[in-house]
């Protein structure tokens, strides 16, 4: 008899809707650090494309994801982010927690999110944070995704493999479910990268909007990384549900993915 599923199992299962253990992430919990991304009358607009593009699950702070439409997320996996700055901080790298597991909990969320930046003046606390949450989504069965960014005044290279694997490693570490983290430079270097991790490693879309997007994620796959969080580059492309559905279509090649239409009654 196969022993029972955990928690975190059944929401990490979610977290991938074709169950192939890829994961296609759109972050959108942009609007703290560089306010808003859309407005607030759009947003669920903005959300229903997403989905309908096929994202496994979207990023958003606490206080966004109850202004969402629960119908939008039938096909779609709510994560919590936890922590924040803004760039008009003395430190915008000074990442601080503005949530909780329990918080994410009740929202209904199947994972919650960590921003560390490695490197940072306030690396010490970050991780505390870290380590802190990692506890409390144990107790809770939630899965956590730690974002973990070479960044601060100690960083020469916010780019170099080395530290790329140091940063998924140290995710690994303190008890990460899933890490996100940018693209090494040469990219052929992420393979290493993946490969010196114990956990799914998911790649970070990148901020430019004249590359080619779905060459990167290719790219990504073939490295071996665990799937894609793409932000910006989806929600400020003109076509954010056709943006998505390429990148499906390459996270997800081993299914046939079918995004799934606007919900008829959601309010969008």
């Amino acid at each position: 008899m196969a022993a029972p599923c955990t928690g975190t199992e059944v929401r990490l299962a979610r977290l991938s809707r074709h169950r192939e253990g890829r994961f296609l992430f759109v972050p959108m919990d942009h609007s703290v650090a560089d306010g808003p991304i859309v407005s607030a009358a759009g947003f669920n607009d903005l959300v229903s494309a997403v989905v309908a593009g096929g994202a496994d699950a979207i990023v958003v702070h606490k206080g966004r994801a109850r202004a969402i439409d629960p119908v939008l997320l039938r096909h779609c996996s709510l994560i919590v982010q936890l922590s924040a700055s803004t760039p008009h901080s003395p430190d915008a790298d000074a990442k601080v927690l503005v949530g909780a597991v329990e918080e994410a909990v009740r929202l209904g969320a199947d994972a919650v999110s960590v921003h560390i930046n490695m490197g940072s003046d306030t690396e010490a606390r970050q991780l505390a944070d870290l380590g802190t949450v990692s506890r409390a989504c144990q107790e809770w069965a939630m899965p956590l995704l730690a974002m973990v960014y070479p960044r601060g005044p100690r960083i020469a290279d916010p780019h170099d493999p080395a530290l790329l694997a140091h940063a998924v490693n140290l995710a690994a570490d303190l008890g990460a479910t899933l890490v996100k983290t940018t693209w090494p430079v040469p990219m052929t270097d992420l393979a290493a990268v993946v490969a010196s991790c114990p956990i799914p490693v998911l790649v970070a879309g990148g901020g430019d909007q004249d590359a080619d997007l779905t060459a990167f994620a290719t790219a990504a796959v073939e490295a071996g990384c665990g799937g894609l969080a793409v932000g910006r580059r989806v929600f400020l492309s003109p076509a954010p549900t056709a943006a998505l559905k390429a990148l499906a279509s390459v996270v997800h090649a081993d299914v046939q993915v079918r995004a799934h239409p606007r919900p008829v009654d959601a309010a969008v």
